[in-house]
């Protein structure tokens, strides 16, 4: 067996130790320095610590201990991590789920999780759905709505306890929880604390949502050492200019960037001397190297939820040849990477329990190696061995695909898709989108007689899927191309373009100054020659990560502040344009007569 294990030096020459302390230790040391902020909210540490021991003794009063999984539904921000910190000082384990998903999807993970507990924001209760579980409310500095506050009781964890659990994409139709225990977690915060040097001086970014695991990653190896969190608003996460200068006027040290973002933010010029050490990025597959000069170090990482979120790490340097893709690097300190028969195998620390409720899956997916006991992750990822030591990383080996970072089985949307009476067969492939990306992509095989509609596609599918695993375009065909065996032959499926994807309404041009406008901002987007005011964005091969670039540039253009939920409730040209117009007039109407002459160029 040809396995490598490496000892990582922190890439900075800083020294840390390697204990970690807590945030009891850093609340006594220094209980003023700040934790976390985000919003016009902050906690200091002493703060921090005081907000997570009353919600904790809370949620002691409601038997919360070792291997109760309680789930947190709180978008980025203060009270995120005041209750995630909390459920750990409990003896808990959390789940973090994503706010913006559909509620029918959320009740699907709380069920399959076994919860009894949901914390969420105070001013979104409604938004959990309706099921066996307590609903415990929490303020915008985490502090609970019960009057109630019980004493906390101190719990020691230990190693094999359980910390958390993220589900992701399951390749059987049905999500899967992965569950990682403290061991595993404090593998991944002394490594990530020696590899970067992290220290009380560090000011780190929270950028993921929570329900991905690189939130784990933002979070608690920075509360371990008495640095700060800053969580940046929704609008600045895609928006290239915007970030960068938050980040600089924030003073960030160290901040993770999914790939796609990371790619954008190389381009820009970036303060020199600056704060910022490192770009952390990871989640997709890095495309290119950084240019010389920036005065950070561009870091690459790999892993999957099931090895608590990176396996693999490599500085990506500017020198190479710009052809050949950067890799994943050599794994990390405690932890052990096979590649048999072209496919990586990741074993060591790092490696998590397996799936909740499902020992199946976990015996399939978790393997103990005869001769050296150690426990395994076979990760279906395709990888080979560079010349230096290294690991290049080439794609999947089975149906599993990730779109901008997103692990994404297409088995889960096709099941979805045929909850539909109007669609007979389907499948869903990932296929490269004029922007060089990856994009969904459905091809239906429709009922007898039945007339499917785009638009109401996409409705159905919202109900039970986030919006990353809904398609880009449909195309509908009369049957599905089939292989000798019987399998579906995606080599034969054809490529999707406007003229073979399902669009509502008739192609129409622009009318008006606006629309034009916003044309050809759309068109720079996604790439393409020719849109009409009627196409949609997310067919066209928009997303999220687009429209929020759509919207910086709206706004830039037009001096409005729409927001990243315009662009999903109107996603064509021209009900974009109405809003803009709007948005002006009312500018206008707030402005003097000398303003409102400056604005429309008279």
């Amino acid at each position: 067996m040809a396995y490598s294990t490496q000892m990582l030096i922190p890439f900075d020459g800083r020294s840390v130790p390697l204990a970690a302390p807590t945030v009891d230790e850093w609340s006594r040391q220094t209980p003023d320095a700040l934790a976390v902020s985000a919003g016009g909210w902050q906690l200091t540490y002493s703060g921090l610590q005081e907000a997570a021991e009353r919600l904790a003794g809370q949620l002691q009063a409601r038997q919360v201990n070792r291997e109760i999984l309680v789930a947190i539904l709180i978008p980025r921000s203060v009270a995120l991590v005041v209750a995630e910190l909390a459920v750990l000082k409990a003896g808990g384990a959390y789940l973090p789920l994503d706010p913006a998903a559909p509620r029918e999807r959320t009740a699907l993970l709380l069920r399959e999780a076994g919860v009894q507990l949901v914390l969420a924001p105070e001013c979104d209760r409604e938004r959990v759905p309706a099921g066996p579980w307590e609903v415990i409310g929490l303020n915008p500095v985490g502090r609970s709505t019960l009057e109630e506050a019980p004493p906390f009781t101190p719990v020691e964890s230990r190693p094999d306890d359980l910390a958390y659990v993220i589900f992701t994409s399951g390749s059987t139709g049905a999500p899967k929880g992965v569950e990682i225990t403290h061991g595993n977690l404090g593998s991944l915060i002394q490594w990530h604390r020696q590899a970067f040097g992290v220290t009380s001086q560090d000011r780190a970014t929270v950028m993921a949502s929570p329900g991905f695991d690189a939130s784990v990653w933002e979070i608690w190896p920075y509360l371990a050492s008495g640095a700060s969190l800053w969580i940046p608003e929704d609008s600045l996460r895609a928006a290239r200019e915007g970030l960068r200068d938050w980040l600089v006027s924030r003073k960030i040290t160290v901040t993770f960037q999914p790939t796609a973002i990371a790619e954008r933010l190389l381009d820009l010029k970036w303060p020199v001397p600056g704060t910022l050490r490192f770009l952390l990025t990871g989640a997709d597959t890095l495309r290119r190297r950084p240019p010389a000069g920036l005065p950070f170090r561009l870091v690459n990482n790999y892993g999957p939820t099931e090895c608590t979120v990176v396996a693999t790490s490599a500085v990506i340097p500017p020198e190479g040849d710009p052809g050949s893709s950067p890799p994943i690097g050599r794994a990390i300190d405690g932890t052990v990477v096979d590649i048999r028969d072209g496919e990586l195998y990741i074993g060591g620390a790092g490696v998590g329990r397996g799936y909740r409720r499902q020992p199946g899956l976990t015996a399939e997916r978790f393997l103990t190696d005869p001769a050296t006991k150690i426990r395994f992750y076979r990760t279906g990822d395709r990888a080979r061995w560079l010349p230096d030591g290294q690991i290049l990383f080439l794609g999947r080996v089975d149906d599993q695909v990730k779109v901008r970072g997103y692990r994404i089985e297409p088995g889960e949307i096709v099941r979805t898709l045929l909850r539909n009476p109007d669609v007979t067969n389907a499948v869903v492939v990932a296929a490269d989108a004029p922007n060089g990306e990856k994009q969904l992509v459905a091809y239906l095989v429709p009922a007898a007689s039945a007339r499917l509609s785009d638009q109401a596609l996409r409705t159905g599918l919202r109900e039970h899927l986030p919006e990353y695993m809904i398609p880009a375009s449909f195309v509908v065909l009369d049957e599905l191309p089939g292989t000798d065996n019987g399998k579906v032959d995606r080599l034969k499926l054809p490529e999707a373009t406007p003229e073979n994807t399902l669009r509502d309404e008739s192609f129409a041009d622009p009318e008006s100054p606006v629309e034009s406008a916003l044309s050809d901002i759309v068109k720079d987007l996604v790439r393409v020659d020719r849109i009409g005011v009627r196409d949609n964005f997310f067919l066209l091969g928009g997303h999220s990560l687009l429209g929020a670039q759509l919207i910086e540039r709206v706004n830039q253009a037009f001096g409005v502040e729409l927001s990243l939920l315009t662009v999903f409730e109107n996603p064509t040209v021209r009900d974009l344009a109405g809003h803009v117009e709007k948005a002006v007039l009312a500018r206008i109407e707030t402005m003097s007569e000398d303003e409102a002459r400056v604005l429309v160029g008279a």
